[in-house]
């Protein structure tokens, strides 16, 4: 059966009439992901629990009590807690580790029907922009299976992608969820810092990550966002803020914008001539529709990347100090005492860049380098979110590519780490800054590898922010 639907409103249609039962929907994506497994996308499927669900929504959807979200098969990232099912953020120190409670947004999703068809392979502890730093291995793109699928979401990008789910979710500290979409041709969304909650998320960098979902289209992206948002107690950083109902009142924007667009994105030596090509062709498109498009320069652009890895390799380094060997995951079999016991699991059990980023964080929060590294870090990215909010005074939106060019190969080995941690120059500004943004398919390059386009609007205009991107689509 064909399950190749680009919405759940289709998906909606197709259960109301008959035409298709959630189980068969469940037994059609189980059916790629068998078929795919050479893509590496999920670390566990629940194969028997997602069909056994799938027959209890049937019934639901037959007696009229079914959710909001009733046949929709959702695959779940790996670093998001889900009762008594494993949870490792694809590293090895938590391999065999099994959660004894849900996450906020899974609770969410459940109740509202939704159906959980695993968890996706990811960069360890989210730390990565290719998928590469996964205990598990690399995920491979499915548009070609000899490039990366981006990061860190990686595995949740290329299960939408492939069609192994309708649409899946991940996180994004600092770009985890738009550059993956980006790299893989569908829609990448991050809300605003505080929008949805963070408990069950296995922390990165508390004061960036953020839930963001992996969809086929805009209107999912909004759906997934009302059920997912809103107050939780277990989540401090929460907003107050009424959730809107977006699903219902996301619809094409018809006004006139002004969008502003990074000259340094199409004057820089860095951006791949076919990505500032895109962003031409839709300055072009926007400005031909009557649309206000300028270019700005952001004084603070080189700031960026530095500035958001030593903030979040600090945070990395303390929300990581916990797996120790002792209280959880993985003990090393070598241990003789205490201290051999942290040395040996931690040093067995992180990846290279995992441990790269603990040492970078720790020796930026040591005494004698707090004030130089982190100190000042926290000053400049006050200067950059002043700077865009008010940039987003002037304009409704800010344009840029997701990433600099399209997927690379996969086992590329820079020498330099740095030019690794440069895929994030757009994507990073909306992470410090705290705001709503979205990667959107923009074609692909003449070697058929996806591109995408970000834009970026005010702290809590998700509704904006989705309506726009409704239209963009159509452009």
């Amino acid at each position: 059966m064909s399950i190749n639907y680009s919405s759940y409103n289709e998906i909606k249609s197709g259960l109301q009439s008959g035409e298709v039962t959630a189980e068969s929907l469940v037994k059609g994506y189980l059916q790629q992901i068998k078929a795919n497994t050479r893509l590496n996308v999920f670390n566990e499927v629940f194969e028997q629990e997602a069909l056994n669900s799938a027959k209890g929504v049937d019934v639901k959807l037959k007696q009229g009590t079914a959710g909001k979200l009733a046949g929709m098969v959702i695959a779940i990232k790996d670093n998001i807690c889900y009762k008594d099912h494993k949870v490792s953020a694809s590293s090895k120190i938590l391999e065999n580790f099994t959660s004894i409670y849900s996450a906020t947004i899974v609770e969410r999703l459940l109740a509202e029907d939704a159906i959980i068809i695993g968890r996706c392979n990811c960069d360890e502890f989210a730390m990565g922009a290719a998928n590469e730093n996964s205990y598990f291995g690399p995920v491979k793109n499915y548009a070609d299976e000899t490039r990366v699928s981006g990061g860190s979401s990686g595995g949740s990008a290329v299960a939408v992608q492939a069609g192994m789910c309708h649409a899946a979710i991940g996180t994004d500290t600092g770009g985890s969820v738009r550059q993956p979409a980006a790299f893989c041709g569908i829609v990448g969304f991050k809300p605003s810092y505080g929008r949805i909650s963070r408990h069950g998320i296995i922390s990165y960098a508390s004061s960036f990550d953020q839930v963001g979902t992996l969809t086929n289209s805009v209107a999912d992206a909004a759906l997934l966002l009302e059920v997912m948002a809103g107050h939780d107690e277990f989540d401090s950083t929460l907003s107050r803020k009424p959730v809107p109902r977006y699903s219902e009142e996301t619809t094409p924007s018809s006004g006139k914008m002004k969008i502003a667009y990074l000259q340094e994105a199409i004057s820089s030596p860095g951006v791949d001539a076919e990505v500032k090509n895109a962003l031409i062709t839709y300055i072009d498109k926007l400005r031909a529709d009557g649309h206000t498009v300028k270019p700005i320069s952001f004084e603070y652009l080189e700031y960026l990347v530095p500035t958001y890895y030593i903030l979040a390799m600090a945070e990395a380094s303390s929300n990581l100090a916990r797996y120790d060997g002792v209280h959880y995951g993985y003990r090393s079999p070598n241990a003789t005492d205490l201290v051999s016991t942290y040395k040996l699991s931690r040093s067995e059990g992180f990846g290279t860049e995992v441990k790269r980023r603990i040492m970078l964080g720790t020796f930026v929060l040591s005494a004698g380098y707090y004030d130089a590294y982190y100190a000042k870090a926290q000053k400049v990215r006050r200067l950059i979110r002043n700077k865009t909010n008010a940039i987003l005074e002037d304009f409704d939106f800010i344009l840029t590519p997701t990433a600099p060019e399209a997927a690379f190969s996969i086992g590329k080995i820079e020498k330099d780490p740095v030019v690794n941690y440069l895929h994030d120059i757009f994507t990073v500004q909306a992470s410090l800054a705290g705001l709503p943004a979205i990667s959107l398919p923009a074609g692909n390059n003449n070697k058929g590898l996806p591109l995408g386009l970000q834009l970026l609007s005010k702290a809590f205009s998700e509704q904006e922010l989705l309506n726009f991107s409704e239209y963009f689509l159509k452009l």
